[in-house]
């Protein structure tokens, strides 16, 4: 099996809702997602898949749909006022947590067809959640 792993930046601020502490105030993050994809074969070139098709395709999402964006939950009080404003949001149906946002970007990865194994964001460089869909041990 074949992986391959790469690392994209970004700026994006959230607050999540149902919770006591700092984090329930907006608030941003210098994000760093590592996305790992995997296969058993390589193309024809000897690659799982071109380093520079990631950036085309995950990058640029990332880049005009999440990158300096709140990511706020549909029932967030704070969207209607930040829409009125006309200030780039990102509305999603989970509270916003890593947890969720790094499964919102392997959703779209999965989308594109590229064969992801899992995607780490780095909330700060101490802190991360991972999304990924593995085989479960059977007991």
């Amino acid at each position: 099996m074949y992986r391959i792993t790469q690392q994209i930046d970004f700026c994006y601020g959230h607050r999540l809702l149902n919770y006591a502490g700092k984090c329930r105030n907006l608030h941003g993050h210098n994000g760093r997602v590592q996305i790992s994809l995997e296969a058993a074969d390589l193309d024809n070139r000897g690659m799982l898949i071109d380093f520079t098709d990631i950036k085309k395709s995950i990058a640029t999402w990332i880049d005009s749909e999440l990158d300096h964006r709140m990511i706020l939950h549909e029932d967030d009080p704070a969207l209607s006022m930040l829409q009125e404003l006309n200030e780039p949001v990102y509305v999603i149906s989970h509270n916003p947590t890593a947890e969720n946002i790094a499964r919102l970007i392997y959703e779209f990865a999965n989308s594109e067809n590229l064969p992801v194994r899992e995607v780490t964001l780095w909330e700060t460089p101490k802190s991360s959640a991972t999304y990924g869909e593995w085989s479960s041990p059977s007991h």
